[in-house]
């Protein structure tokens, strides 16, 4: 089942990966369908996150109560999500109605995506979530780069999204066949320590404490993948063509890490955290301090090396202190707290350049690393989760594995 339940995992990675890299490249059609100026487009561009919080939340909790077969429905409504936006963004209004859509599906495919790695690294002791996110951004660079082949022969707006249903339907399908077998799909049953059928208490305060951590990685990370282009053409006055190559780099340089680091054993946890972070603010250092293109992309390439472990490195420490009966909700909690980093990282970039300049807001984004680095032992040691822990055993056994449960750390 454990093998099942990682094939799950990388497919539905794969799929998430390839709606976002369509979705990248094709962000200017769509602007330009819509016929929007660039602050409508930043507008309606909100509503993604929008749709993607309350999502996130509301995913958690279906996941604890019917299982993780509802992520094949998830990355199936993503595919169809992406065609409804490329064929009706006509306006400001449709396109934010459309986007909401996006944000929606796309909140509940990545807590079920990533919920499905969690009991898969559990249920092995492998790092399957660390090879989900290779397999994610590794998706996002072959189908940036295969929509913008696309679009470059004049495809309509639509087409390289009809191709990401495609396989996204292909997906859903394998996952839940996949995921068909699991004995822990069902929820309904009285969960251990639970009472009439309630899963038992979750500690909400550690979550918190970890949610943190993976607000400042992805706010770095962000921060370099919104701002990379940018940076290149307003500091370098390079055109658009060279420009892209800040994202392209460091989605690869991200992928290729983070099957790399899919090797170590957790035991290295803390330490690929804290030298992660490290090596993300050097890299945003040596952007920020570059006298030319190739330097600048070098820091780009440190600081993607340094960022791609963090998140998918705390999420296994997650999945490695909750019991099943809680996983979707501990996951949700998490990846919202996080994705508030995300968000906001942008934004934190924009203000600083605004104050300073684009060089300065570079060391701004150092300074999160810095950040990072200092403050995950103590926040890791606040929330008294465990950096390793046996996998739950393979069975369907309630007694086997209501033991497993009263076993598990940070219950």
């Amino acid at each position: 089942m454990r093998y099942r339940l990682a094939t799950a995992a990388y497919l539905a990675a794969a799929a998430f990966g390839a709606f976002w890299g369509t979705w990248g490249s094709a962000v200017p059609r769509v602007r330009d369908q819509a016929a929007l100026d660039d602050a409508q487009l930043g507008t309606a561009l909100l509503f993604v996150s929008a749709g993607a919080l309350p999502a996130m939340l509301l995913t958690g909790r279906v996941l604890d109560r019917w299982g993780l077969r509802f992520t094949a429905y998830a990355v199936a409504s993503l595919g169809v999500a992406g065609v409804v936006v490329s064929v009706s963004a006509n306006g400001l209004i449709a396109l934010c109605v459309g986007l909401t859509l996006v944000g929606m599906t796309s909140g509940a495919a990545d807590v079920a995506m990533n919920s499905v790695g969690g009991r898969a690294e559990q249920r092995s002791g492998r790092p399957i979530i660390t090879r989900s996110g290779a397999v994610f951004s590794a998706a996002v660079v072959v189908s940036s780069l295969g929509t913008g082949a696309a679009y470059a022969f004049d495809a309509p707006t639509w087409a390289p999204f009809a191709a990401v249903l495609t396989a996204s339907a292909v997906a859903a399908a394998a996952i839940r066949h996949a995921l068909a077998t699991d004995p822990d799909v069902p929820a309904a049953a009285p969960a251990p320590g639970g009472v009439g059928g309630a899963p038992p208490s979750m500690a909400i305060a550690p979550l918190l404490l970890v949610g943190v951590l993976g607000a400042l990685a992805f706010a770095s990370e962000n921060a370099h993948q919104s701002w990379g282009a940018v940076f290149l053409q307003d500091v370098f006055d390079t055109g658009p063509g060279i420009g892209a190559l800040a994202p392209a780099a460091f989605a690869a340089v991200v992928a290729i890490t983070r099957f790399g680091a899919s090797t170590l054993s957790p035991r290295h946890a803390r330490r690929v955290l804290v030298l992660g972070a490290v090596v993300a603010a050097a890299g945003a250092a040596v952007v920020a301090r570059a006298p030319s293109v190739p330097v600048a992309l070098a820091g780009l390439v440190l600081a993607a090396a340094g960022t791609a472990a963090l998140f998918p490195t705390l999420l296994s420490i997650v999945s490695r202190n909750v019991v099943e009966s809680s996983r979707g909700r501990a996951t949700s909690l998490v990846t919202v707290v996080s994705y508030l980093g995300f968000l906001l990282g942008p934004v934190y970039v924009g203000l600083w350049a605004s104050a300073t300049s684009l060089r300065g807001a570079m060391i701004s984004v150092a300074a999160l690393g810095v950040a990072l680095a200092v403050s995950t032992l103590p926040l890791l040691t606040l929330s008294r989760y465990t950096i390793t822990s046996p996998p739950v055993p393979a069975t369907s056994d309630p007694a086997v594995r209501a033991e497993s449960d009263r076993r598990t750390p940070g219950r």
